[in-house]
Order: structure tokens, then C-alpha cells, then sequence
């Protein structure tokens, strides 16, 4: 490891968490660009503003123009409690759907079914994601610090 990466990483570590009312004002003005932004996809592919969000957040990070110290203890409370905030959202979508009525078995087990399914695609296609880019990353990196 080189220098620049020791110093770099002891002093994001030395920083103290920003205070909660500036983590909250961040994630929020990283919510409200990305409510701006969500109406200028196409509706024949919707985005969701959480969805921008998050990618929005990651280039934000990446790029250090948030530091990691600014929003983790936030960010680390809302993982925590990620399961209860995804309850609502899904009553509200089961009771949208009239699955659930008039010859509502079978269509509960094909709803099912592709739940279970898309979840699998998506797990497999984040962790090859995360495989790829980690890759790139380390080769981009890699390359970086020989030249110097």
C-alpha cells in the first residue's frame, strides 16, 4: 500500500461523523435532485427516484465530493431498519394488484413465482456486477499507482 493510500485512509478514519441534521440534509438533497431528474426518462422506462438516488449517492462518493464520513452513521441506521421500510411499500403494491381476488390462487403462485425468480436474477446479476467493476477498479487503480 502506498503512502498517499495510508494518509488517505487515516484521515478519513481521524474524521468525526458529520452531525445527523447535515447527514439528513445531504441524503435529502441527493433525494430531491434525483426527484428532478426521474421525469425526464421516458415512460416506457420509468426510473424510480430511489433508484437515482442511490446512483447518484455512489458517484457522489466515489468521486469524494461526499466523504464517507459524512453520511455513514445515517446511512448505517438506515440499513438497519431497511426491512421495516420496504413493509409498507409492499401492502400498498399487494393491495393494488387484484392478484389477490378472482381466481386469485393461481395468479398468487405465478406472482410468487416470478418474485422468487427475479430476485434470483437480480442477486446473480449484482454480484457479477460488483465482480466486474471491482476488477476494472482494481486494474484502473493498479495502473495508477505505477506510473507514479
Amino acid at each position: 500500500m502506498s503512502d498517499k493510500q495510508q494518509n488517505s485512509e487515516s484521515t478519513e478514519n481521524t474524521h468525526e461523523p458529520a452531525p445527523i441534521l447535515y447527514q439528513i440534509a445531504i441524503f435529502t438533497g441527493v433525494l430531491f435532485v434525483s426527484s428532478l431528474i426521474s421525469p425526464l426518462f421516458p415512460k416506457s422506462f420509468p426510473v424510480p427516484t430511489p433508484v437515482i438516488g442511490l446512483v447518484l449517492m455512489y458517484v457522489l462518493l466515489a468521486t469524494h465530493i461526499i466523504k464517507l464520513y459524512q453520511v455513514e452513521k445515517l446511512a448505517d441506521f438506515l440499513i438497519g431498519i431497511i426491512a421495516f421500510l420496504f413493509v409498507p411499500s409492499g401492502i400498498q403494491m399487494a393491495n393494488s394488484l387484484s392478484v389477490f381476488t378472482n381466481d386469485g390462487a393461481w395468479n398468487g403462485v405465478m406472482l410468487i413465482i416470478t418474485i422468487i425468480l427475479a430476485t434470483i436474477i437480480m442477486l446473480i446479476v449484482t454480484a457479477y456486477s460488483t465482480a466486474v467493476l471491482m476488477a476494472i477498479s482494481r486494474k484502473v487503480f493498479h495502473k495508477s499507482t505505477e506510473v507514479h
